[in-house]
Order: structure tokens, then sequence, then C-alpha cells
């Protein structure tokens, strides 16, 4: 698909990060954009950027209230799609929303653990089944699943962290889009897909994932325990010490990131129009595949892990420091 003008695109979680820059990119270059996300007011902060992009009257916008790990919300977000956009069919479908939690099979609750994989993966899914009678319709369509390094690196949060149910998620989702190659081949070949498996990208992941767990932004059980065993007294802080650490946290992941969520959304598109089924996105995530290959018994020792941050300068991100 080498051109977006006139076409309509489906982006799950474009109130933020890599969402918000891929509605954004997409409306200037003349694409309509229906979104969907869990906030009202992150949403409505995307379309104003969108408008500052393009004029209303040159594209359509819409926003869409749904949580993707639950069917009968993504049927809603179809159907009012379908009526606001006033069309039966889609050419492009951006399965991104995400969040991480639920760790840890020792130290997170299975409620956690299944709110994350039910989001990363099952959204994907859901996605893919909601909107594939529309993509069926169109002349052309690209389905755009987003995984991630950790869909072919189990210790990307480090290697003092536990990310099992993220990990398995984005596992889960490079395998379905691959798998889906020749299941669209063989059924639907004028549609494509791509999977998205970016590196370290500044989103705000960790605050909206708080959101999404406890319906705050206060540390997850899963940052609370790795506090712990790097050493802070995290039962002797006050609240207000707590909310200052988690701010401070949030903001880190963001600031010391080497990829943006724009260079993000960027690459995404550009992989998208080259055709290409399989797209890293950030030197860390081309330099980590290339390593992983290479020595895929050494993955997960010590040396691996560090070696690879040195390369690719990742920061100590799950640190205190």
């Amino acid at each position: 698909m080498k051109d977006f003008a006139g076409k309509i695109a489906v982006i799950t979680g474009g109130g933020t990060g890599i969402g918000r820059e891929l509605a954004r990119r997409l409306v200037a270059e003349r694409c309509n954009v229906a979104m969907c996300s869990r906030s009202v007011e992150a949403m409505a902060e995307t379309k104003r950027l969108c408008e500052l992009e393009r004029p209303a009257q040159d594209v359509c916008v819409t926003t869409h209230v749904a949580d993707v790990s639950v069917e009968d919300q993504i049927k809603r977000f179809r159907d009012e799609l379908a009526e606001q956009q006033a069309t039966d069919k889609i050419h492009l479908l951006f399965n991104n929303a995400g969040v991480s939690g639920g760790g840890s099979l020792f130290t997170s609750t299975r409620e956690d653990w299944e709110r994350t994989f039910n989001i990363c993966w099952g959204g994907v899914h859901l996605g893919v089944r909601t909107f594939l009678p529309m993509l069926m319709k169109a002349d052309e369509g690209h389905i755009v699943n987003t995984s991630s390094i950790a869909g072919f690196w189990g210790v990307s949060a480090g290697l003092n962290a536990s990310h099992t149910a993220y990990v398995t998620a984005k596992f889960a989702v490079k395998g379905f889009t691959e798998a889906m190659i020749n299941d669209l081949r063989l059924h639907a070949p004028h549609i494509k897909c791509s999977v998205v498996m970016p590196g370290y990208v500044g989103t705000p992941i960790v605050l909206n994932s708080r959101k999404a767990q406890s319906g705050a932004d206060r540390l997850l059980d899963d940052e609370v325990a790795l506090l712990r065993k790097q050493g802070v007294e995290v039962d002797k802080m006050s609240e207000q010490e707590l909310q200052t650490l988690a701010a401070e946290r949030a903001r880190r992941y963001i600031e010391e990131a080497p990829t943006t969520a724009a260079q993000a959304a960027t690459a995404i598109l550009d992989g998208v129009k080259a055709g290409k089924w399989r797209i890293l996105v950030g030197a860390d995530a081309q330099k980590l595949d290339e390593r992983v290959r290479r020595d895929p018994e050494l993955a997960y020792t010590h040396e691996f892990y560090k070696s690879v941050a040195e390369e690719v300068g990742w920061r100590s991100i799950w640190s205190t420091a």
C-alpha cells in the first residue's frame, strides 16, 4: 500500500504514544482515522493534534471508547465507525493497544497477569476477528499487529524484572501474524499483514499500565517487588513519597528512550509502504534481533544482556538510580 490518501485506518490505543503518532501521520497523508482508547480525554487530545495536521473538512477522524480485551466493546467500536464514517470497509488495521503488568507468577496476581495478556494478545485477536469482514470489502488492506522485542526475547525489561504476561502475549502476537501471512494468501490475497517489533520507545506505557491495572497512577505490585529487590524500603515511604517515585519512574521511561513515539510511527508506516511483513523499530531492536539470532543459547545470560545494553545505549531504566 503505497498511498494512504482516501483510505480508512483503524487504530487501537490511539489516545497516546505510538497510536497517537500513527493517527497524526496518517491524517497528514489524508487518511481517515477511527481510533479507540479507554480514555476520552486522551483521544480528544489526539484528535486536536490531528486537526493541526489536516483541517477537519479534508479527513474524517472519529474517536471511540473501547477496552480491546472486551469483544462487545470492540464490536461496538466497529459499528460506531461504520455509522460515523459512513462506510462498510476499512483499509488499514493497527492493533496497537498494550499494557504491562502481571509480570511474575510469584509476585503478581492472576488477575493482573490475565489483564495484561488479554489486552496485549486478546486485543489483537479480537481486533482481527472483528474488522476482517470490513477489510475483505476493501480493494486492498493491511493488518499491522504490534508485538515487541519482547516477542522474540523474554527479558526485554531487564534481568531484575519479570514480564511473563507481557512477553507471552507479544510472542503470541508475533506467531499469530506470521501464521496469518499464509492464511491471507490463501483466502484474502488482497490483504497483507505486518508484525511490528519495537525496541525501547518512549511512550506513556508505564503510566497507562498503572491506570489499566489499578485505575490510578500508583506503583504496581511488580514495580514494588522490584524496588524491594533493589533495596528500596518501600514500606517505610509515605503516600506522597510513593507518588513522587511513581511519577519519576514514568517520566524516566519516556525521557531515556532512544526512540520517540513519533520516530516509531514513521518507521511503521514506512514499513507498510515498503510491503514488509516484519518491521523492527529502532536501532536497538535491529541489533538485538541480530544478536539473539546469532547466539540464542546465550540470550538469557547476564553477560549477553550487559553487552547488548552497552552496545545499544540503554540506560538502567529499571533501576532507581
